[in-house]
């Protein structure tokens, strides 16, 4: 074997042409000289100047590819480059071939690249910024670089006139939550109080993240919007504002716990007969709205909404950026592409100045009142508020003022990167409205169509529940989800205290996981306690209700005993798969081995009837975060 390797090096060694010292000189000679000659200017020094240079990196990037594509540029390059092999081969020759490794910084997709392309640089820079193989975040679809480098990106023709893409620098998200709630002992703490929620932003949210590739942030997870996302097969209220659902179910993740639901359907008033609604749309224009995910479908999805509107409906549009300005005057709903034409002249650009809109956009609201009107102002943004009023406080303050002339506030959340998604919650639950998030057609359909009759028609105001556990039939419990909504034991009496709303045919789920008495429980009984069990033995505990009427100063309570003979049923199942994942989600410590796979199953036993697909979506959600925590 060695012969044969001697023979082939021999043979190697023979065709090969002996160096040629001469045009080896005259190479490196030629080399050295375009390398001095193409360095810098070659009449005079280079020009400086104080002003600050602009472009940095990207612009040298750019400008060092432009000169490597002249003529000068490329005879200089292949003069290097026969320099380069011409020392290289004498190694090649004298031993082993020597496989060069590029430096991972230098590895880069094949791609058709448009040197006339402005983003050229910058997709270069993303490319070299991959050191020592350390992963680098996905951007999203609309400034990914594959894409750009591959094929241009079709147009968005008639939402953005030719704006500049707004790029934000970095993840500037924040998200209203709070510390999951503690388990309770009933005989010590046994009065559970809190604001109903119906938003349904967080699930929103979660499904923007998987769907993207990534677990979503802990804080973005409410697991009671998560529930609250679906619509359940509850019985219809007879003859009151409210009907009630009680079921009990065996804890999944638990044996020694039982899953409470409290649910409340409201009513759905005859749609025909509903009072004039006047709309202001409150429209940020700012910067950082100017993404496919933000201005573009934000102006597509209120076309959607403006589809369910009456003729005698009004709308008005204020938009604002670095300054407010209204768009469009109020103008009858019927007045279709009058409306829609002011909607896509808008364009992206400028600052937040976001108190600037709410004072126009109020007073603009209160000019359009009449008596017997509702009027509501639809905010839509990405939440940034950085010029003005911005802080959350003083936001809240500001518009639970204006809550009290009768106009209200909702939010719809749009795009990622940098949602407000706390200024967003703070704005809502302090406007007597509703937050959304809209990441898709499919979603503005099932808010501003399907669900506009609940978002914007209130039935009740200030609605709080209350429920007494029973020290003789639960020792523990514990609230899933509503950390953003406890109110103190004694606000439940006191009708000045704000609290959630609910519009018409709104649905809301409430889970308690509770220990019933000779169960292990997760804490040890009090040596100086009492050891007696008093109360009735046939009850869990007892629920009270509060709420006002539309315009009602002074609240209504309905109360009921909780039996402890409840059936369960199978949208209690659901509720409590998705309570399950939002759990998981948020990295909790109380589902011991249950696992995702868990939630799918049961999921899918109790998914039933499911006519828009919601249910379908979730499961598909489930296996998502599955394989994106392995």
């Amino acid at each position: 074997m060695s012969d044969d390797l001697d023979d082939l090096k021999s043979a190697f060694s023979v065709a090969t042409p002996k160096p040629d010292v001469a045009k080896r000189t005259t190479h490196i000679a030629l080399a050295k000289d375009s390398f001095a000659k193409f360095q810098g200017s070659q009449s005079q020094a280079r020009p400086k100047t104080d002003a600050p240079q602009q472009g940095g990196f990207a612009k040298g990037l750019r400008f060092m590819f432009d000169a490597l594509s002249s003529k000068a540029g490329l005879t200089a390059t292949t003069a290097l480059a026969a320099f380069g092999l011409v020392m290289i081969a004498p190694v090649m020759r004298d031993g082993a071939p020597q496989m060069l490794q590029p430096e991972p910084a230098l590895i880069m997709e094949e791609a058709t690249i448009d040197r006339s392309s402005p983003d050229l640089a910058s997709d270069l820079v993303v490319g070299a910024l991959a050191q020592d193989g350390a992963p680098i975040a996905a951007p999203t679809p609309s400034i990914r670089a594959k894409s750009r480098l591959s094929a241009p990106a079709a147009p968005t023709s008639g939402l953005i006139a030719d704006a500049p893409m707004f790029v934000p620098e970095g993840n500037t998200e924040s998200f209203a939550n709070a510390p999951e709630n503690t388990l309770k002992v009933t005989r010590e703490n046994p009065v559970s109080t809190f604001s109903i929620d119906v938003d349904t932003a967080s699930y929103s949210i979660v499904r923007s993240s998987l769907e993207n590739g990534q677990l979503p942030p802990e804080a973005a997870v409410r697991v009671e919007e998560m529930i609250n996302y679906f619509p359940y097969d509850y019985a219809a209220p007879k003859g009151e504002a409210f009907a009630t659902s009680l079921a009990l179910l065996p804890t999944p993740w638990n044996e020694n716990t039982q899953l409470l639901r409290i649910a409340l359907q409201g009513e759905m008033p005859a749609v025909d007969t509903r009072p004039p609604l006047n709309l202001v749309f409150l429209i940020d224009t700012s910067g950082s709205m100017n993404q496919p995910d933000k201005l573009p479908l934000l102006k597509q999805s209120l076309r959607l909404m403006l589809g369910q509107l009456r003729a005698e409906d009004q709308v008005a549009i204020v938009a604002y950026a670095g300054s407010a300005g209204q768009v469009l005057e109020p103008t009858a709903a019927s007045e279709r592409d009058v409306i829609l034409n002011a909607l896509d002249r808008l364009a992206a650009g400028g600052g937040t100045n976001g108190q600037a809109g709410l004072q126009q956009a109020y007073a603009l609201a209160q000019q359009m009142q009449e008596e017997g009107d509702i009027s509501r102002v639809l905010l839509a943004t990405d939440g940034d508020f950085n010029l003005g009023l911005s802080s959350v406080d003083a936001l809240k303050d500001y518009i639970a003022n204006k809550r009290e002339s009768g106009t209200f506030l909702s939010v719809l959340g749009f795009g990622r990167g940098n949602l407000d998604d706390a200024t967003m919650q703070a704005l809502a639950q302090n406007g007597n409205g509703h937050a959304s998030y809209i990441d898709s057609l499919p979603e503005a359909q099932k808010v501003l169509v399907d669900q506009l009759t609940g978002a914007l028609f209130p039935i009740a105001s200030d609605v709080k529940i209350q429920v007494e556990f029973n020290p003789a039939t639960v020792a523990e419990y514990r609230l899933i989800g509503y950390e953003t909504r406890a109110l103190r034991r004694e606000d439940f009496n006191i009708d000045k205290v704000d609290a959630g709303d609910i519009g018409a045919g709104h649905q809301v789920t409430a889970l308690y996981e509770t220990t019933p008495v000779g169960k292990e429980t997760l804490t040890d009984a009090l040596r100086y306690g009492e050891n007696a069990s008093d109360g009735l033995d046939d009850e869990l505990g007892y629920l009270k209700l509060r709420y006002k009427a539309p315009g009602a100063q002074n609240s209504q309570l309905i109360e009921r005993a909780i039996p402890v003979t409840l059936d369960a049923d199978r949208e209690l199942e659901f509720a409590a798969a998705i309570s399950g994942f939002g759990e998981l989600l948020r990295g909790s410590d109380r589902l011991g081995t249950w696992s995702y796979g868990d939630a799918i199953d049961t999921a899918i036993r109790a998914r039933g009837a499911d006519p828009f697909g919601y249910r379908a979506e979730a499961i598909q959600l489930m296996r998502l975060a599955a394989s994106l925590s392995q």
